[in-house]
């Protein structure tokens, strides 16, 4: 083997050490930076913003959807009128 096979084979060995050390420490650098909640209290509160979350998300699929439909353009019409007529 010459001087030259060596030092690739030794820095391709080094490289594929470095690749791994680093794949492990951020797959398990997550789990230290955010611990699971210990109480129930911490958990019940996480599934409530989660609930408030998922309505938020339903609301604005909804409006993305539903903006572009006969209804919501008389329905917007109508809304256009009213606040015309509160500006008075």
């Amino acid at each position: 083997m010459s001087f030259f096979s060596a030092a690739v084979a030794i820095v391709a060995i080094i490289a594929f050490s470095v690749m791994r050390i680093v794949r492990y420490n951020t797959e398990h650098r997550g789990h230290r930076d955010n611990p699971a909640p210990e109480n129930d209290a911490e958990k019940a509160a996480l599934r409530h913003e989660v609930e408030n979350l998922r309505e938020r998300v339903r609301v604005l699929e909804r409006i993305a959807t539903d903006a572009n439909s006969s209804n919501a353009l008389d329905s917007r019409r109508v809304a256009d009128e009213i606040e015309a007529l509160r500006d008075r």
